[in-house]
């Protein structure tokens, strides 16, 4: 084939420069590619006259750049053909395009073979058409990517398996399968779940990069002093004074922490900036050297106990950086906006049957670095419709901005388009193919495309027809409610934020702290999604655009916070509450990215059944 290429090539007046490694390569697109060698030189040709190429000499530098020219080829190719015969749905397509009509029913339609205790869920498997267990990918990729060839699929990285107290629950039915112990088990398939959205943020279709410096001002100042109302009604710390006021006398105080110049945050550059009320907005240097242990950062509110006897450095003896946990349950949280999204859902505050949820959670990008096919996205609605979760929570970015093609501008559609037909049409086949149980909740990011550009941010502008009840689209940040689970979920990184701007001191004599617990707390314990200020380079915050947005207004039972750093699942502990000393816990998700550059990345399964300690979760590398 090589002799073949090369003559082409000759034909057509050209030379190579490095000759044996070339045709190599271009033999290789050939196999891949499933093209002739004279296909192949004519391909060169129009990619040679596009990137108006001086010479005639094909040069092995130039060799990376066909090759992605040759794949967003045969994506356009496969597009149109998908277009031309798009009847019902895509699942309809790749029956007729595959042939695969009677296998695919007889896989999908029957039991669902059972999970066994081991590292893997599926034997890895060399062919083009991906499976997991029993059940089609969906779309056999046509084309060779890394993605298809990886070796790793359904891999469990991590897992936590309690087993949920059955004394007081019925039975599971007797289908339920009990070989082995260590099996996650799941809610019953086919229950829907109630869904209630606490919705605060900005509106779709707003305006936004209005705010001014006193709208900046007035949020800050706000925080302190609610961060203050709540320290002093909870009966434990007295009235805070001003800290920069010089006393002998051991006083309480209460503020932000700032860093003295534009560096690192460390001891010696730490300032504390009380409200307006107490000390006129000033700021007073802060001495930690008498704390055991602290974990601070800029934008931190904390109360602080100590003294100030030059006026000039306050010497702090004792830091209070959470806020109590309140005695009422959250019948009695001040009102929020809540939209209802069924006739069933029970008020919030009512108990009595123990909250029950299954989850599947995945945070993007959705696809490759190389291409805009969105197999990892097409992997997971599979595995999906296998595991029957009640309800599938996707984080943005879907379309993300730093995709190679899209910040090139070399695709050939709109982002808008792109998102419909690569996002929307797969999801609404998914939810309609598993029926009316099946919901989907989708969570924008700063890094979409094609979204607004600013945080908070508003929902997505989508209503697919007949199925507003099942895809569902929140605020980012956003809380809402599924069978009376909280679940609070927001797409910036702040674990990876914070990381790079706290500082701590662990106590001499105990054990060191788990630094991602430790972060992942500050955000319950600020009661805010992004306590961090001034905000990290890069997130467009807009202080004039629904600032109770950011507020975390109820203790969620699952925290989600996607994030760079390395995925992961906890059990936070909050602290007790009441007066019978209830250990109150928070289930905090970091999924990592379904897609990491030309690889499949993780995605988390979770089973809830009503608290953190009798709940299962594994981390599972796609």
């Amino acid at each position: 084939m090589e002799d073949e290429i090369k003559a082409e090539f000759n034909n057509s007046g050209f030379t190579f420069d490095k000759e044996k490694e070339i045709l190599q390569k271009c033999a290789t697109f050939c196999i891949n590619f499933k093209l002739t060698p004279a296909d192949l030189v004519s391909s060169w040709e129009i990619y040679y006259l596009n990137r108006q190429i001086n010479g005639t000499v094909v040069e092995d530098a130039e060799m990376d750049g066909f090759l992605g020219y040759l794949q967003s080829q045969q994506k356009v190719a496969i597009d149109e053909k998908e277009l031309d015969l798009h009847i019902y749905s895509s699942r309809d397509v790749d029956m007729i395009l595959n042939d695969e009509d009677e296998d695919i029913k007889e896989d999908v339609l029957g039991t669902p073979p059972p999970f066994k205790s081991q590292n893997h869920f599926s034997e890895p498997s060399d062919s083009t058409p991906q499976t997991i267990g029993n059940i089609s990918s969906g779309k056999p990729s046509k084309l060779a990517t890394p993605f298809g060839r990886r070796t790793d699929k359904l891999v469990v990285k991590f897992s936590i398996n309690n087993k949920p107290n059955t004394e007081n629950r019925e039975k599971e039915d007797d289908n339920e399968n009990h070989e082995d112990d260590d099996i996650i088990r799941k809610v019953k398939p086919g229950k829907r779940c109630s869904l209630i959205v606490h919705g605060s943020g900005p509106e779709i279709g707003c305006r936004f990069m209005y705010d001014r410096i006193e709208d900046r001002f007035n949020a800050l100042e706000n925080r302190i002093s609610k961060y203050a109302t709540a320290l002093v009604s909870s009966g434990q710390y007295e009235e805070p004074l001003d800290p920069t006021v010089s006393s002998q006398k051991i006083i309480f105080t209460v503020g932000m922490i700032y860093c003295d110049g534009e560096g690192h945050l460390n001891e010696k550059s730490t300032l504390l900036q009380s409200s307006a009320e107490h000390s006129g907005g000033q700021r007073v240097r802060i001495e930690l050297q008498n704390l055991s242990q602290f974990s601070i950062f800029p934008g931190q509110l904390v109360g602080i106990e100590g003294i100030n006897p030059s006026g000039h450095c306050f010497i702090a003896s004792k830091l209070v950086d959470s806020i109590p946990l309140p005695i009422a349950d959250d019948a009695n949280l001040p009102p929020a906006k809540k939209q209802a999204l069924d006739q069933e859902i029970l008020p919030v505050g009512v108990s009595g049957t123990q909250t029950e949820l299954s989850v599947i959670i995945a945070s993007g990008p959705f696809t490759t670095t190389d291409n805009l096919l969105f197999e990892p996205l097409r992997e997971l609605l599979a595995y999906a419709s296998k595991t029957l979760p009640q309800l599938l929570i996707l984080l943005g970015p879907f379309i993300d901005s730093e995709h190679p093609e899209i910040k090139k501008g070399t695709v050939d559609r709109s982002f808008d388009e792109i998102f419909r037909a690569e996002i929307l049409r797969r999801l609404q086949d998914h939810v309609e193919y598993m029926g009316s149980h099946a919901r989907v909740v989708l969570v924008p990011s700063i890094r979409d495309a094609n979204h607004d550009f600013v945080f908070p941010q508003p929902a997505f502008d989508i209503h697919p027809a007949n199925l507003r009840h099942q895809i569902t689209s929140l605020t980012n940040p956003g809380i809402f409610e599924a069978n009376q689970v909280k679940i609070g979920c927001c797409s910036v990184d702040i674990l990876k934020h914070l990381s790079g701007e706290e500082i701590s001191r662990n106590p001499k004599d105990g054990k060191l702290s788990d630094r991602m617990s430790r972060l992942a707390n500050h955000i319950i314990s600020q009661r805010s999604f992004y306590p961090l200020y001034p905000p990290a380079e890069g997130i467009p915050l807009d202080f004039s655009l629904a600032p109770e947005a950011l507020n975390i207004s109820l203790i969620p039972d699952i925290l989600i916070l996607p994030s760079d750093m390395k995925h992961f699942v906890k059990a936070l502990s909050l602290g007790e509450r009441g007066e019978e000393k209830e250990q109150v816990k928070c289930i905090c998700v970091n999924p990592g990215r379904l897609a990491k550059g030309e690889g499949g990345g993780t995605f988390v399964e979770l089973n809830y059944y009503g608290n953190p300690d009798t709940s299962n979760a594994s981390i599972i590398g796609i």
